[in-house]
């Protein structure tokens, strides 16, 4: 069996607000196999980026454990402790943030690659040239002479996805980095961002608010759904969109517009039982999204947190009434 390149293990995130401590991520497991996308979905305050942080080592996990291939990052020292910062990079989501406004395209590309010994001079320059030519930025011979602020947002993306690939990573994570752009540019963006995933054999985390984006960009891939910290559901993203089992991924589906064609059914808008998100600070008990949802079944959801079941096919829901109901068609097709 293959080693995950990513492995989560009941991984918990807690914060410390005033004299209460909440639950940023809770309890979640996710492995990610070299090459592989998975992207993770998601209202704001659901944890997402919060997961996308402690992957990358940004933030340290209060409970459980993230492997970078087989080896817990908490405890990696020396060498390989630089083999997974430089092979696990994170593409920001604001390009006019994370780029350094006094320095060239040229100079930004070129700082990793010396830094690091991967070129130095004429060599430098050559690659950072390469690199941007590999994001589809032409005429780089032009461009990297440039600032960031002679750029377009998309063009400025475009370099921040270059310098993360400076250091030859095996894991990319993409922080809701096309939220910042136009949707024609989202599309090229992501564009650019699979082909490199291809060609290079890229592992990639795609965090974002917009299960279409999602859909588009994870189709051969996984998506994960979070609320208020748990992951719901994980599946193959064409399992997830054609057949979504939880309530919430349900609803999120059916916000999605969708075009009127003539012959087509468009999927029904699920209505929730609420509108308001729950604050982290005052969590309801069992599952934390009962006072939302469609399916809300009584006591058993409102009195115990359900746990993330794996129901066949690569799909991983937490919900009681699905797993209910799974359990109660199962029985059905075992005595016919």
């Amino acid at each position: 069996m293959t080693t995950p390149l990513i492995s989560l293990q009941n991984v918990t995130r807690t914060f410390e607000v005033g004299r209460q401590s909440i639950r940023a991520v809770d309890d979640v497991s996710l492995d990610i196999a070299p090459g592989e996308v998975v992207c993770l979905v998601g209202e704001s305050g659901c944890g997402k980026t919060t997961t996308g942080k402690m992957v990358a080592g940004l933030l340290a996990v209060s409970q459980g454990r993230i492997l970078y291939r087989g080896q817990d990052i908490k405890s990696l020292k020396g060498d390989a402790y630089r083999r997974f910062r430089l092979g696990v990079q994170l593409i920001h989501q604001d390009p006019y943030a994370s780029l350094n406004s006094t320095r060239t395209v040229g100079q930004i590309l070129r700082a990793p690659l010396e830094r690091h010994g991967f070129a130095r001079g004429p060599a430098a320059r050559a690659r950072a040239i390469e690199l941007l030519e590999l994001v589809n930025l032409t005429p780089a011979a032009d461009l990297i002479e440039k600032y960031p602020h002679q750029l377009s947002g998309g063009q400025r993306q475009r370099v921040s996805i270059a310098r993360a690939l400076t250091v030859n990573p095996s894991f990319i994570i993409a922080d809701e980095a096309v939220a910042s752009v136009d949707m024609s540019i989202r599309i090229a963006l992501l564009n650019t961002l699979s082909a490199l995933k291809d060609k290079m054999g890229l592992g990639v985390l795609f965090i974002t608010h917009d299960l279409a984006l999602a859909k588009y960009f994870a189709w051969e891939g996984r998506i994960g759904v979070m609320y208020l910290g748990r992951m719901v559901e994980l599946a193959p993203a064409r399992a997830l969109v054609e057949h979504p089992r939880h309530p919430y991924t349900r609803a999120l589906l059916s916000a999605i517009p969708e075009p009127e064609l003539e012959g087509v059914q468009r999927r029904e808008r699920i209505r929730l039982r609420s509108d308001e998100i729950p604050s982290l600070l005052r969590m309801p008990g069992g599952c934390a999204f009962h006072p939302r949802c469609p399916a809300f079944e009584g006591e058993r959801c409102s009195a115990q947190s359900p746990a993330l079941v794996e129901v066949g096919g690569g799909v991983s829901v937490a919900c009681h009434p699905v797993i209910e109901q799974l359990r109660q068609q199962a029985q059905a097709e075992a005595r016919s």
